[in-house]
């Protein structure tokens, strides 16, 4: 077995704390209410004081949104929405001088229907150059009216949709996700030619990284045959008991995710980045259920991490989670790469509100008012916990905007407001991911708890200072105003001061390139997670009970003030112990 071992040459991104920005939701820079660039570049301070080394943006690129950004028009121009290529270098610069990396997202398994290159095909003939770049097909039957093949988009619904040609119905294009977000033809090597050009636009302009959207969906399995299964936004993600029925959700396999035509891509993306100094990287976000199966996009010559879903969807339970800790730096070793660790993201439901529900091993897609309504004080102080269960892990960790705040869900979102279009695709079955992706609160005693300057609640303009502005584009609870960061920041108990000592300390005993061996006390079977790394014993009640700490421990940090009492650690609390 190769296992990671920290050098004194290990690259950044090895052990990095990466922070998830999604800009539309960050702050907003022109108090048009929503996210920018200059939002960004006017927090940086904020987020360097966090002690995070990175941040990765979401999609900010020339697009419809339809999918939010997912859905890219053009991969070399900033949206208008978020500003302009020169706020995007200045963010950039600012960043890189507060010793914060950078990186980008990349879609690269579709485009927007409104690339010039989609425009282009439908404008073109059957079997024509511009079509080779998607995926057309023939339909079946008399007519032609029957989709190629049974496939369904991840967001509900058929993966096809049947164009008009010349007033004449035509030809289906595959669509994994919206209809208007086209799969490329990745057996074209115009696709392959355009996306290594996109990389080296970004990485010349001084970029660090690339969050690959969809990493492993790029691939279809020849013929495109059928499929009877149902693939998920996060794999296993409708599991709610048993963890080793995660692979439920793609079993048979799927044959468009998780092809291994996906690993040469990756193998040239590779040796693109390796033109450039400073150490670029690429992140998968790979849906993959077997955790072998993931550590492949992690081989030398490929990608440097990927997302470890597994981890993720483990919920508050600890025979979920020790499994899930053992199972990716188990598969992580056999291919000599450090681990990497997340909880929530912007297609999830924020954990401190999966971890309040009566079964804090659920995963919703979504939570609307009519759905059960978590236990936020609970919720909370069992993802404070969470935290500091994974921030002590050796490998990288992300998190995910607001997640510093202890922000939970908005559950109670109307219909009215929602924009995923998953929430449409499935007539509202599915809730959708509005509910994590609400603005985050800076400021609780403001309008739009700071957000825009000059937001008012009521979704009318005023004038401030002369600049017109705006409520945010989706509407925050009132809850939000003792989550804002001004109430936090400095005040002590505060969650993002636990996550800033959480990550002062995860530095000072380079815990990241650590080394991860579990304790005598662990023991799930009574909810136990206990671990050690360099001189930290970690541990963690994820029980009903107290459980007594070892005679004369010190307590380096806990999860909250109540955490440990009489020696002994409270139910839904962790402690940092010096061995």
């Amino acid at each position: 077995m190769t296992v990671f071992q920290a050098t004194a040459t290990t690259p950044w991104w090895s052990s990095a704390v990466i922070y998830q920005i999604y800009p539309r939701s960050f702050a907003d820079g022109n108090n048009d209410g929503m996210g920018d660039l200059p939002g960004i570049s006017g927090k940086l301070e904020y987020l360097a004081g966090l002690g995070i080394d990175a941040i990765w943006l979401s999609p900010f690129y020339l697009s419809p949104q339809a999918d939010a950004g997912y859905d890219v028009a053009d991969y070399r121009q900033v949206d208008p929405r978020f500003g302009d290529l020169a706020d995007f270098d200045a963010m950039l610069a600012k960043a890189h001088g507060l010793n914060l990396r950078v990186i980008v997202d990349l879609v690269p398994n579709h485009t927007s229907d409104e690339h010039v290159w989609f425009q282009d095909a439908l404008e073109s003939p059957e079997g024509s150059p511009a079509r080779n770049r998607y995926l057309f097909r023939d339909g079946l039957g008399k007519d032609g009216n029957v989709p190629p093949n049974n496939w369904q988009s991840i967001f509900g619904g058929p993966a096809w949709t049947r164009i008009m040609d010349n007033g004449v119905p035509g030809q289906w294009y595959l669509h994994l996700f919206d209809t208007k977000q086209p799969d490329l033809n990745w057996d074209n090597p115009q696709v392959h030619t355009e996306m290594e050009s996109v990389l080296r636009f970004w990485l010349d302009r001084g970029v660090d990284g690339f969050r690959v959207d969809v990493a492993h969906g790029m691939v279809k399995a020849p013929g495109l045959p059928d499929w009877d299964g149902q693939a998920a936004m996060v794999a296993g993600e409708e599991n709610t008991q048993d963890p080793a029925e995660h692979s439920s959700a793609m079993n048979p396999p799927s044959p468009f995710f998780d092809q291994d035509g996906v690993h040469e891509i990756y193998r040239s993306w590779n040796r693109v980045l390796k033109e450039y100094t400073g150490e670029r990287m690429l992140v998968a976000e790979a849906w993959v259920e077997q955790p072998e199966r993931l550590a492949l996009y992690v081989r030398e010559d490929e990608m440097q991490q990927a997302f470890n879903f597994e981890f993720l969807l483990a919920g508050w339970d600890a025979g979920r989670i020790a499994t899930a800790v053992e199972n990716s730096l188990a598969a992580n070793a056999t291919v000599g790469a450090p681990a990497t660790w997340v909880l929530s993201n912007h297609d999830t439901v924020r954990h401190p509100s999966r971890f309040g529900l009566s079964d804090p091993t659920t995963f919703p897609k979504g939570i609307s008012a009519e759905d059960e309504q978590p236990n936020e004080e609970l919720g909370l102080a069992r993802a404070r916990a969470a935290t500091l269960l994974m921030m002590a892990l050796p490998g990288s960790a992300y998190i995910y905007q607001g997640e510093e705040l202890g922000l939970p869900e908005h559950t109670a979102l109307p219909a009215s407001v929602r924009q995923d279009p998953a929430f449409f695709r499935t007539n509202g079955t599915e809730r959708g991911r509005d509910g994590c992706r609400v603005p985050l609160p800076w400021h609780a005693s403001r309008p739009g708890f700071g957000f825009s300057s000059g937001a008012l609640a009521d979704g009318t303009r005023t004038s401030v200072a002369n600049i017109s502005v705006a409520e945010p584009w989706l509407p925050q609870p009132e809850s939000f105003a003792r989550y804002a960061a001004d109430v936090q920041v400095a005040v002590a108990e505060s969650t993002f001061e636990l996550y800033r000592s959480a990550l002062a300390l995860r530095k000072q005993h380079a815990l990241g390139v650590g080394t991860h061996l579990w304790a005598a006390a662990h023991d799930p079977g009574v909810g136990v997670v206990a671990y050690t790394n360099g001189g930290i014993s970690v541990v963690a009640n994820v029980g009903e009970v107290p459980i007594t700490l070892p005679a004369g421990a010190s307590v380096l940090l806990a999860s909250s003030a109540s955490a440990v009492l009489n020696g002994a650690l409270s139910p839904n609390s962790a402690v940092w112990l010096e061995s």
